[in-house]
């Protein structure tokens, strides 16, 4: 029976945690930071996801966590609310997207997975090299809160993010596609009467997201990449005009931003290694495959890519057979999925850049319009941000 170190205690990470332990196989994730509260994490948990957790066993117990849920997705364009989506006829149990804190998610997975004696989680232990012999890699080097450790095992595993030491010590190369919007993200108070349109408000050449957080909105405020210093330029006062002439119930609420210091840059990105995996090492999520957060899928794409990486090495893994040809697998399987989901997201990328090109009021495009009029549309929409090109189910 081999060992495995998972490199980072994000959604993809602890999924595959919790797979290979509940298939018996020794586990150990290494998580940097002491909790799970990060402010720049995902929180829509999909019907994809949400079906795998029906399929171990854990539906019941995750929607007794507070969550709101979300039966199709819409926008207020110009002012006027489109339609964008429906999952009501998706092949799932659950016909909706859970919108939920991800360190809430994390934290249940977590929780989940502990129940297996061969599952290990090391909060605050953060990996900083890999050990390699021989040309394959052997281990892992640990910044530990009791000081360097070095942790072998015969598969380490990058979840570790779009800035993963494991793809960088691994030395696998990564193909960057180019992306013209970032996001500005912050915090704004949040009212129970307020709407929910979880694609957000489009706009006087802006589009802002607003996610629910129980009694706050987590806020993206979508920008062109580099406009920043200007709008910094204009002003504090400036921008909170701005934001409640897009979003106009927020009016008197924007006060709370009251210096750039509450307003955080992040940098969108989507990027993919031209291979996933060199021996002992592989990598999945956006270690593997850097996603937009355009439709909210890049955490339901990670946790595809933990459940095909335990469906696919469990079975090697337990009989100590793993080679390199079986992380090969894992990235000929899952590739074309991802490739062609981000694909799809520059596309939005582009569409979304002649917003922010735009100027005035806006009115929605006709064709928009006639698209999510036609019957069948908003199925088919709700099935790929839902489902995804190609969903995953627990087989270990």
């Amino acid at each position: 029976m081999q060992s495995t170190c998972i490199i980072g205690g994000g959604p993809a990470g602890i999924m595959l945690g919790l797979l290979l332990a509940r298939a018996g196989l020794p586990v150990t994730v290494l998580e940097k930071y002491a909790d799970f509260f990060r402010d720049f994490r995902g929180d829509t948990i999909h019907p994809s996801t949400l079906q795998v957790l029906d399929e171990l066993g854990l539906f019941d117990r995750f929607l007794e966590l507070p969550h709101s849920q979300v039966g199709g997705l819409s926008a207020i364009v110009g002012g006027r609310k489109i339609q964008m989506s429906d999952f009501s006829h998706l092949p799932t149990r659950a016909k909706f997207i859970a919108l939920m804190p991800q360190w809430d998610f994390l934290n249940f997975l977590s929780s989940e997975a502990a129940r297996y004696p061969s599952f290990t989680l090391r909060m605050g232990w953060e990996a900083t090299d890999l050990i390699q012999r021989d040309g394959s890699t052997t281990g892992v080097c640990v910044k530990s809160p009791e000081g360097p450790v070095e942790i072998a095992a015969d598969l380490v595993v990058g979840c570790d993010g779009r800035h993963a030491i494991s793809r960088a010590a691994g030395h696998l190369p990564v193909v960057d596609e180019g992306v013209p919007i970032d996001v500005l993200w912050f915090r704004l108070a949040r009212q129970s009467s307020d709407p929910e349109n979880a694609l957000g408000y489009v706009d006087y050449g802006r589009l802002v997201i607003l996610i629910n957080r129980n009694d706050y909105f987590q806020v993206g405020y979508l920008i062109s990449k580099g406009d920043f210093p200007a709008i910094q330029q204009r002003g504090v006062a400036e921008f909170r005009r701005s934001l409640e002439q897009i979003v106009p119930f927020l009016s008197g609420r924007t006060e709370e931003i009251d210096s750039w210091d509450k307003v955080k840059l992040l940098t969108i990105q989507v990027n993919h290694l031209e291979r996933w995996s060199s021996p002992g090492l592989l990598c999945i999520g956006d270690a593997a495959h850097a996603m937009s957060p355009v439709g909210g899928i890049g955490i339901n794409i990670a946790l595809q890519d933990a459940v095909a990486s335990a469906n696919i090495l469990a079975e090697p893994l337990r009989t100590g057979s793993l080679t390199r040809y079986e992380l090969e697998h894992v990235q000929h399987y899952r590739e074309g999925a991802v490739r062609n989901t981000q694909r799809m997201q520059l596309v939005a990328h582009r569409l979304l850049n002649r917003v922010l090109h735009s100027s005035g009021a806006l009115q929605p495009p006709w064709l928009l319009r006639l698209a999510t009029s036609l019957p069948g549309f908003q199925q088919m929409v709700g099935r790929f941000i839902g489902m995804g090109l190609q969903p995953e189910h627990v087989e270990v």
